[in-house]
Formats: C-alpha cells, sequence, structure tokens
C-alpha cells in the first residue's frame, strides 16, 4: 500500500464539564435547585401600606356574600339562572357589555398605574401577594422569625419541629378552604352552600371549594414568588410599559457605592466608601429574594420594604434616608429632587391614559344609573312562518322573552305597530315576577293581501305598568307569496 499523504488531521478531546449540582445528585439537573426564601419582617410606611391593603381586599372578598340585599344575597352570579346581583342591580347575559367595559377599565387602571409607579398592583393588591403576606404571617407566628425558621429548615425532624410544622399546615388547610368557600360563595348562595357542605351534598360545590382551597394553598403557601416568577404574565411586559420617567424601587449606586461594612464613627468619605454598609437587611426582607443593588430585575414586585429596612439602617447610621427609594431612572442619573421628578409624572401617556380611564368609567357609571331595568328578546316562530286563520287574517307568530331586571313583581303591556291594520291577536298584558324571565307566544295578524309578499319590519313596544320602563324591539312581518 502506497502511504497516505493527507494530513494529520487534529481533533478536540471532548472533555465533561464540572457540574454544579450537589454531592448527592451525580448526573446535575437541567433545572435550578429553588431555594425557599424566608423573608425577614419589618416595619415601616410601605409595609403598614401592604397589611392595610390586606386588610381591605380580605373584608370585601370574604365580607361581600355574607352581605343581604333585601331578600337576596348582595354580591351573587348565578349561572344557573343566568343572573347576576350585584347590589341593587339585577344584570341578565344580555348586558355582557359593562363585563367587557369593567375588564378595559381595570386594564386601562393597570396600564396607568405601571406607567405612574411600576408595579403597585403586584406589590400590594395582587390575591397572590395578599394571600402569600396571609400565610407568611402564620409561619412567623407559629415558627417564629426568620432566623427561627431557618434553624427549624436545618435541623433534624423532633416533635417541636413536628408540633409547629404540624400546626403551620393545619392553618393554612383551614384557611385555603375558607377561601375556596367564600368564593365559591359568590356563584352558589353562601349560606345554602355552607348547609350542603356540611351535609356532604353537592358533589360540584364540593369540589369547586376543594379546587380554590388546593389553588390558594399550593400557590401561598409553597410556590409563594414562583408564581410571580415564572406563571404570572405581567412580570413579562411589564418592562414594555416602563420608562425612564416610571417610579420604580430604585438604588443609588452613586451613593451607595463603594459598599462595605464599618462603625458608626466611621466617616465613610474618608474611608472611600458609600453609604451602603452591606447589610443585606434589603435583601432579607424582599418577599422575591433579589438584591435591587444590582438594578431593577422583572422579579421585583414594587413593594418598597427593601426601602423600610434601609431606611431604618440610614437612621440608625444617622445617614440621610433614601439610598434605596422610589425613583426615576432620570431622576437617579440627572440627581432630580423628589419635586422634580413628581413634575415629570403628568407625561403625554399617562394623561392619555387617565383622560381614557376616565371617560370609560363615567360613561359606564352613566350608563348603569341610566340602565332601563327591562330586556325583551323576539324570536318568529319557525315553525309556522305565516298562516291564513279565520276572518281571512293573515297571521305571524313569535316568541317574546321578556326579563325584569327590578326586585318587584312587574306587569307589562305589550303592543305591535309598523303595518297598516295590524292587531295583537294575544294577551296584551303579561306579569313577571321579580327578577325572573317569562317567555310569551305573541300573535300578529294583518289582513289578508293588505300587504304585498315579502318581509315587512314591525316593531313590538313593551311597557311596564306603573314603573314607566319601556322598550322597542324590531322584528318582521312575512307575507308568503
Amino acid at each position: 500500500m502506497q502511504p497516505s499523504t493527507e494530513p494529520a488531521r487534529k481533533s478536540i478531546p471532548i472533555v465533561p464539564a464540572a457540574s454544579d449540582a450537589p454531592s448527592g445528585d451525580a448526573g446535575g439537573s437541567l433545572y435550578e435547585a429553588q431555594k425557599k426564601i424566608h423573608p425577614r419582617s419589618i416595619d415601616g410606611p410601605f409595609a403598614r401600606w401592604r397589611w392595610a391593603m390586606v386588610l381591605l381586599t380580605q373584608l370585601v372578598f370574604y365580607g361581600l356574600p355574607w352581605f343581604e340585599w333585601g331578600q337576596r344575597q348582595m354580591v351573587l352570579f348565578d349561572l344557573g339562572a343566568r343572573r347576576f346581583y350585584m347590589f341593587g342591580l339585577v344584570l341578565y347575559p344580555q348586558d355582557f357589555i359593562y363585563l367587557t367595559g369593567l375588564l378595559i377599565i381595570s386594564a386601562l387602571a393597570l396600564f396607568l398605574f405601571t406607567a405612574v409607579a411600576g408595579r403597585l398592583w403586584c406589590g400590594f393588591a395582587c390575591p397572590q401577594t395578599v394571600y402569600t403576606e396571609i400565610f407568611l404571617w402564620v409561619e412567623h407566628r407559629i415558627e417564629g422569625d426568620r432566623s427561627a425558621r431557618l434553624r427549624l429548615d436545618k435541623g433534624p425532624w423532633t416533635w417541636e419541629k413536628l408540633r409547629k410544622k404540624g400546626l403551620k399546615q393545619i392553618v393554612w388547610i383551614a384557611l385555603a378552604l375558607w377561601t375556596g368557600l367564600s368564593f365559591v360563595g359568590y356563584f352558589v348562595p353562601i349560606r345554602e352552600l355552607g348547609r350542603e357542605l356540611l351535609a356532604l351534598q353537592g358533589g360540584w360545590q364540593i369540589f369547586w371549594v376543594l379546587f380554590y382551597g388546593f389553588a390558594t394553598y399550593g400557590n401561598a403557601g409553597f410556590m409563594r414568588e414562583q408564581v410571580c416568577k415564572y406563571m404570572c404574565p405581567y412580570a413579562r411586559f411589564q418592562g414594555a410599559m416602563f420608562d425612564p420617567d416610571t417610579l420604580i424601587v430604585s438604588y443609588d449606586a452613586q451613593r451607595g457605592e463603594p459598599r462595605g461594612a464599618r462603625g458608626k464613627a466611621v466617616d465613610p468619605k474618608a474611608s472611600g466608601l458609600g453609604d451602603c454598609i452591606d447589610c443585606t437587611l434589603c435583601v432579607q426582607v424582599c418577599p422575591v429574594g433579589i438584591d435591587i443593588r444590582q438594578g431593577l430585575q422583572y422579579e421585583c414586585i414594587g413593594c418598597g420594604l427593601c426601602v423600610d429596612a434601609c431606611n431604618g439602617v440610614m437612621d440608625k447610621m444617622q445617614y440621610p434616608r433614601g439610598l434605596i427609594r422610589y425613583a426615576t431612572q432620570n431622576g437617579v442619573a440627572r440627581r432630580w429632587s423628589q419635586a422634580q421628578m413628581l413634575r415629570r409624572v403628568l407625561r403625554p401617556r399617562v394623561l392619555i391614559y387617565g383622560a381614557l380611564l376616565a371617560a370609560l368609567s363615567l360613561g359606564m357609571l352613566a350608563s348603569l344609573l341610566l340602565r332601563t331595568p327591562l330586556k325583551v328578546d323576539v324570536l318568529h316562530d319557525r315553525a309556522a312562518l305565516a298562516r291564513i286563520v279565520a276572518g281571512g287574517r293573515l297571521e305571524n307568530i313569535y316568541r317574546l322573552q321578556i326579563m325584569n331586571a327590578t326586585e318587584q313583581a312587574q306587569r307589562y303591556r305589550i303592543a305591535a305597530r309598523g303595518l297598516e291594520g295590524l292587531a295583537l291577536a294575544s294577551d296584551a298584558e303579561v306579569d313577571v315576577g321579580a327578577a325572573q324571565s317569562r317567555w310569551i307566544a305573541v300573535r300578529l295578524q294583518i289582513p289578508y293581501g293588505s300587504e304585498k309578499p315579502g318581509a315587512h319590519a314591525v316593531h313590538f313596544d313593551v311597557q311596564a305598568l306603573g314603573a314607566g320602563a319601556r322598550v322597542t324591539e324590531k322584528s318582521v312581518f312575512l307575507v308568503p307569496r
């Protein structure tokens, strides 16, 4: 054989990369292990605001189903009867436009608050935040403060640890089940629901109470900040709604760096240090476990607890407050005062959001106040589109659904117009119970041959006797060839 004249090919050896996995996990993991966050309790203006919102939202959520309005539940979304009761209003599926308006108003409000001051909703009123705060409070009361909880988690299983962990789980489960009961109570009368659950009746009601209870238990007790980080879409697209003049939780790096520990008597300027003493309290109090000193991160929910913690440290060190504060990117970079930053709040996008929000809110309120408490649907009877009856008259049959959107029984008068000689051949008056609907068969007649073949417009006038509510609905009278 002739020796090969091709140059020898160089090969790159494949060397396995070092694994960062723990020694017990030889193969490593595709996912980062999540370290449980134990937020430190803190007192301050933002912490008190958070608890005020917790109390307000939960008083409304847990309390509303138990209040009555007249002889019914004050707020009830009766899906089976397709009626929605809200205070003195009775809404039908035909009033879906109000739900659309409410969703649009909520979205615009979210855009407005985000453009002005970041994730205020997430930090103070989001259900995930609120219930996580409640569950953390229970954990703190039973297991102790942050250091005690860390020691308890790292320590071996003892009767004391089992007692505390077990008691915490029992309270969590009770809170979760009560939350599930309250939520389902908006769709099923809550007193009736309570009796059914105590008697172990109502399979679907039990299922939904357990479902929402389990969701609360899992999200607020275990997943916590993971819901905000990985499941909530708002955290992902919030950056598109921020601009350099949005108030966000900001760390003043120009003032704080270089950070370092020191005593009270040490002059930071003489030592070449910034005001940050690297105590990490801002990290310890953060419910999502981020370090705000690394800049704004998408996980930040804008709760301001790091501001409370840092201001407390600044007070002890006798440094000016505001190393961590609500500020704008432009304000921090250009060293603006708080007044200068606030003047930039009323920028065009905020004014547009505010104007649209005000206009829609006023329009929806006016529509609700001027709303006619009567709904009428007209269907042409397709079984007999037109027929000749006794007396040489041509007859069309319709089905009218009359919906009484008041809390009192009403009597309605039905009339029709639109064609010469048009007459109502059925009962002209009908009774409908309070917050009820009723289907009525209505027969209209005209002299045979008085109209050309085709479809002719007619109008039904339905008026409440005594209440003054009146609705007009259009339909057609069919004349066959």
